[in-house]
């Protein structure tokens, strides 16, 4: 069974690109990730601050390892630019 991670982050006004761009270095590291199916961020035509990361992992396991790494990482870059409150992440069944 496949898992796929919604991940929703708001970006202070005005600092959506400052903070994709920040983004950039861990999406291209979790790319290379066992079990990583897809990692992409997507910028919202709607709201000039949100962002939305997509995610799909093979199985539980392995997005369970990737979770474990980013701890181990420390701070998901970008934070400063990142809204109080800006963010919340939803896993779904595929």
């Amino acid at each position: 069974m496949a898992l796929r991670l919604v991940v929703t982050l708001v970006a202070k006004p005005g600092m959506r690109d400052a903070y994709a761009n920040a983004l950039r270095g861990t999406i291209d590291i979790t790319h290379g990730e066992d079990g990583c199916e897809q990692y992409e961020l997507f910028q919202s035509n709607e709201d000039p601050d949100k962002l939305v990361l997509l995610e799909r992992w093979t199985s539980a396991e392995h997005l369970d390892a990737h979770m474990e790494t980013m701890r181990a990482r420390g701070p998901i870059p970008g934070g400063e630019f990142r809204a109080e409150g800006g963010g919340n992440f939803e896993r779904y069944e595929v």
